[in-house]
């Protein structure tokens, strides 16, 4: 038979019962803006029933109430997916805030960026070709030549600095992984040695799973748990976190990249010393965006390979206003700068055969299929400047540069190199060297006997001293294609070297057929397009976080309405148990202390 107390016991776990689930209540309710924070709820089941015997048999008769577990309410499928998404969401705003400081970079909306330069530069040649004789318009051109130099080096200085900033932002991202893998392992032994005995450790893998967040943030992750609880973090086939173990990222020692003018960095593994690649996330947008910025640096650089190769092939067809037309001829440049003719005397004719930008004793010629620009250096004192001889009107005169090489100087330029040797030159930037801006072109003219008559022989002479056709050429090649510029590019560069002759070719353009003004605005179209791409792609994968996001909290947030109303339900559960325990109390007081002593 039942025990005298049995109903007692019935309502203390009815009260218990209820009051831990009070509690939980007042947990959900103080943790409701706790970032991570997962509802929970207690678990409640019928306690093992008494058997009673009775008229028919025995009977089962409930004994109560008792809790069974503590679990917090989680979706797996919805935190899967947000870990997912996640990793997709930050290489969007990575990629996305790297744009916009490109884009800040190559601002041309006012008067200081590279397309403002390029255009001051091509309207003073436009104005020399006018005004050819006149000094100003001389200097004006080797101003804006200047400035133009300046504003791609700064350009290219601006993306190094930016390329910097990302390496300094990957080794911090790298310290945020470590710390968080640091973390879910405490919080894996923490977790096992807590549900050992059976309990769930909701609050503790609430801070996990927060931390996962955190991760997926960084890099692609797959989470998998044993049997005991603890997390595995797999990240591109690579066990970061297993267990109790995990694998610690570092960053690699520099890296000399020359051809950029920085250093570069590897992610590593500390443990085995391989390379970490990410497929996602953080880690991999600044990877990406890093050789992004690198590209543009190369567009950078297409853009002084122009100006060192096709622009000074073509300036180098033209004459200065320096000297006495009657005396052009060839000449050697010493290596103090004097010029002389073959005979050791002084070479007293226009300069013609010069670069604009570079070196006065180097040949510059684009290299395409190495994407470089080779430089062929003469040893000072040794260049040589001649023209073809001509025999008929209609010959077009042919400018020749020779001299020795100087084989450990000469070398073929990359990236940052190819910018930083577009100067101008130090002739034509030193005090009077504004005579020596080859706006003149040279002719063939039918030699003239001392009485007026013409003879049966040609030369080649600078046209007058206002000519400014080689300055329309020059400003031509801004606008112009590789192939309509071709017929002007009939400069003809030959190097010797060891006896061997070779001809450098001027027919290769490091904008391949666009003109210079071409070239540059397709890069910013393509910059402004992908930039919005990736802008598009960042708000769609916004609202895709924002969804994910509500699926989650539909399941794990904690919702007021409810919890007042749970309550109130086990307050009122509380007070039910109390008031019966408190009616059975009597009736036991009753039956013990006035019953049982019959005719008292």
């Amino acid at each position: 038979m039942r025990s005298t107390f049995a109903g007692l016991n019935t309502m203390v776990r009815g009260i218990f019962s209820n009051q831990l689930s009070l509690d939980t209540v007042g947990h959900n309710i103080t943790n409701a803006s706790t970032d991570g924070y997962s509802r929970q709820s207690v678990n409640l089941a019928a306690t093992k029933a008494q058997s009673v015997a009775s008229l028919y048999g025995d009977v089962l008769v409930g004994t109560g109430v008792d809790s069974t577990s503590i679990e917090r309410a989680r979706n797996v499928y919805a935190d899967k997916q947000y870990w997912s998404e996640t990793s997709t969401q930050q290489y969007y705003k990575t990629t996305q805030t790297n744009y916009d400081k490109v884009e800040a970079i190559f601002d041309d909306s006012d008067s200081t960026g590279v397309l403002n330069a390029m255009e001051e530069f091509y309207k003073a040649w436009q104005d020399l070709s006018s005004n050819a004789s006149t000094a100003s318009s001389r200097v004006a051109v080797i101003e804006k030549g200047n400035v133009f130099a300046d504003k791609l080096k700064t350009v290219s200085q601006q993306m190094q600095d930016q390329i910097n900033a990302q390496y300094d932002d990957m080794r911090l991202t790298v310290g945020k992984v470590n710390d968080a893998t640091e973390q879910i392992v405490q919080l894996n032994k923490s977790i096992m040695s807590l549900e050992a005995t059976g309990g769930s450790a909701n609050d503790l893998r609430d801070q996990r799973d927060l931390l996962v967040d955190e991760l997926s943030k960084y890099m692609n992750v797959n989470v998998y748990e044993d049997s005991k609880g603890m997390y595995s973090v797999v990240s591109n086939g690579i066990t970061m976190v297993g267990g109790v173990n995990r694998l610690t990222l570092e960053m690699s020692d520099a890296i000399e990249n020359p051809d950029y003018g920085i250093n570069d960095y590897t992610i590593n593994i500390k443990e085995s010393g391989i390379t970490f690649i990410p497929q996602n996330g953080t880690l991999k947008a600044q990877q990406d965006t890093i050789a992004e910025d690198k590209a543009y640096i190369d567009k950078v650089a297409d853009m002084a390979g122009f100006m060192l190769t096709t622009f000074n092939n073509m300036h180098q067809q033209g004459a200065g206003i320096n000297g006495t037309d009657a005396d052009i001829g060839s000449y050697t440049t010493k290596a103090d700068g004097t010029r002389v003719k073959a005979d050791g005397t002084d070479y007293t004719g226009p300069a013609y055969g010069m670069n604009f930008y570079g070196d006065d004793n180097t040949v510059y010629e684009w290299d395409a299929g190495n994407h470089c620009v080779k430089t062929t250096v003469f040893t000072a004192g040794t260049t040589k400047r001649s023209i073809d001889a001509v025999t008929s009107a209609s010959d077009t005169p042919t400018v020749n540069i020779t001299g020795t090489v100087d084989t450990a100087a000469s070398a073929s330029l990359k990236g940052i190199n190819i910018i930083k040797a577009m100067t101008v030159n130090t002739q034509i930037s030193a005090t009077g060297g504004q005579d020596l801006v080859a706006a003149r072109t040279l002719s063939v003219n039918q030699v003239t006997s001392s009485t007026g008559a013409l003879e049966s022989t040609y030369s080649v002479a600078p046209n007058g001293t206002k000519d400014g056709t080689n300055a329309v050429n020059l400003a031509a090649l801004f606008n112009m294609s590789g192939s309509e510029a071709q017929k002007y590019n009939t400069a003809k560069i030959t190097v010797t070297n060891a006896g061997t002759t070779t001809t450098v070719s001027t027919s290769a353009r490091s904008t391949d057929a666009d003109s210079l003004n071409a070239y540059y605005n397709a890069v910013m179209s393509k910059l402004g397009s992908d930039s919005q791409s990736v802008d598009n792609k960042a708000d769609a994968q916004d609202d895709l976080i924002t969804q994910i996001t509500n699926w989650r909290s539909s399941t794990s947030g904690v919702d007021w309405n409810e919890e007042l109303t749970n309550m109130i339900k086990f307050q009122q559960g509380y007070s039910a148990c109390s008031r019966c325990l408190t009616t059975m109390d009597e009736m036991l007081d009753k039956l013990v202390n006035s019953t049982g002593m019959v005719g008292r």
